[in-house]
Parts: structure tokens; C-alpha cells; sequence
């Protein structure tokens, strides 16, 4: 498979979370033998946990199917630039590649607001913007657009 369609995944993954009501961030893992050994979509309103974010659910079932918690050989597509959060748990997982598509002037850790790969880490992941990032970004900037229209204070 290429970049192209493991983002891809991932941003039907995102379209899952978003009819779920759910801010529609999609995440796969890809070992390097090309498998998908994890996989995960934002789901902090549905289980009402600050922790439920796309990354981390991916990262939780990639070392469950290698059995181990180092993911160096592993490549993280998400549809959404990783926060503090996110970009803390693949820096602990060793994930040495990682792919996003639309940036996160809020809250993004791997360049928009800081870039945590580039502090004094042990690990410093290779970061890629891309690819599908227009129609990730459209996806995410229609469900914020509909969510101001039912509640301003978001």
C-alpha cells in the first residue's frame, strides 16, 4: 500500500468519528512490513475521556499486536497534526515515521504551535505533512463550522 492509502484508512476512520458526533480525527499504524497493526478515531465524547483521541487508541492496539511498547519500525498516519498529548505517547512509543495531514493551529505539537520532535528527546520521529491533507482539513473545518452553528461558545 502507499502513503496515499494508509491516510486514506485513516480518514475513513476520521468519517467514522464524525458519525459518531465525534470531532472526526482517524489514525493507522503501519508496522514495516507494510500490515496495519493499529488503528483508532477520536472517541472523547463518546466515553467521555479527555484521553480518547485517535493516536493513542492506535498506539494502545499497535503494541498489543506486536506485543511490545517499542513501535520503531512502525509508521503513524493521522488525519490531524498530533497534540502535546499525541506527539508525548509517539515519542515514548519509539514510532519513528509519522505522516499528518491538516495542520492544527490550536493545538499542534509538531510544528503549528511548537514542535515537541524537535526538543531534546531521545527520539525524534521523521515528520510528513501529507498526504490527503485538503480533504482532511475540509472535513475537519465543516465539523467545526456545523458545531459553531448549533453551539457558539465552541
Amino acid at each position: 500500500m502507499t502513503d496515499q492509502e494508509y491516510m486514506s484508512r485513516a480518514l475513513e476512520l476520521a468519517r467514522e468519528a464524525l458519525a459518531d458526533g465525534e470531532v472526526p480525527v482517524g489514525c493507522v499504524i503501519v508496522w514495516e512490513d507494510g500490515r496495519i497493526i493499529g488503528e483508532g478515531r477520536n472517541r472523547r465524547e463518546r466515553d467521555k475521556d479527555a484521553l480518547g483521541h485517535a493516536e493513542l487508541a492506535a498506539i494502545r492496539q499497535a503494541c498489543r499486536s506486536v506485543g511490545g511498547w517499542r513501535l520503531g519500525k512502525a509508521t503513524l498516519y493521522v488525519t490531524l497534526e498530533p497534540c502535546p498529548m499525541c506527539a508525548g505517547a509517539i515519542l515514548n512509543a519509539r514510532i519513528g515515521e509519522l505522516h499528518y495531514a491538516a495542520k492544527d493551529p490550536a493545538m499542534g505539537a509538531c510544528g503549528s504551535v511548537l514542535n515537541l520532535f524537535e526538543e531534546r528527546f531521545g527520539v525524534h520521529p521523521r515528520i510528513f505533512r501529507g498526504p490527503l491533507e485538503e480533504e482532511c482539513a475540509r472535513l475537519l473545518t465543516d465539523f467545526f463550522t456545523q458545531a459553531r452553528q448549533r453551539s457558539p461558545e465552541i
